[in-house]
């Protein structure tokens, strides 16, 4: 019935050159080696399903290239936090380019889940563990940290928002530099408020 790795192979190259929506089952088993269409039912049961695992296999294969990436850049023991957010989205952002058509698979599939229930629940699963995953490579909390999921989530946040840039506007998406400039921003103290002058602080003007 052919070989379920040479079909996930496939549905990789034609995710990468045709997207989500637009790839087709005779696509796949062409990509494939000519694997015969009862092929991708047999091993997966739908077309969606084998694409839903090649994105998967896609995605778990960048961020476990990404998570070495990281590991292998030297650490500044003297650097503080935002040195070290700066370092790590400069390597992020270079996977970005590296991987290009990977991102733009992933967002034509989110295009699809809000039709598709299928691809809604897979692309749902792998985000509760991407969360995870990005509060541990990133923010060095484990899974079992009590704030895991909410910093997984603000990093997702960033991933997904930063990633849309570079598809449609590359030369004008933020650098590393620019999101750690701007985080720092947000975090800087702000003076207090002056509260508004009232008309009883407005001096009388006296006759002269």
């Amino acid at each position: 019935m052919g070989n379920r790795e040479d079909l996930i192979d496939g549905a990789k190259r034609c995710l990468y050159a045709k997207g989500y929506a637009r790839t087709t089952i005779r696509d796949i088993t062409a990509a494939a080696g000519d694997v015969g269409p009862a092929a991708v039912g047999y091993h997966f049961g739908s077309k969606e399903a084998l694409l839903n695992e090649a994105l998967s296999q896609a995605a778990r294969d960048w961020a476990e290239e990404l998570t070495q990436a990281l590991a292998a850049v030297p650490v500044d023991p003297g650097a503080d936090s935002l040195q070290r957010f700066e370092t790590a989205w400069a390597q992020i952002i270079k996977s970005f380019e590296a991987h290009r058509p990977l991102w733009a698979a992933t967002f034509d599939a989110l295009g699809r889940s809000a039709h598709a229930d299928q691809v809604r629940r897979h692309l749902a699963a792998g985000l509760e563990q991407a969360r995870l995953g990005l509060a541990d490579v990133l923010g060095g909390l484990g899974p079992d940290h009590p704030d895991a999921w909410l910093v997984g989530g603000f990093y997702e946040a960033l991933l997904t928002g930063v990633m849309a840039q570079y598809l449609v506007d590359p030369g004008r998406a933020p650098s590393s530099h620019d999101l750690a400039t701007a985080l720092a921003v947000i975090t800087a103290p702000r003076p207090t408020a002056r509260p508004p002058m009232s008309v009883r602080d407005v001096p009388e003007e006296r006759p002269s």
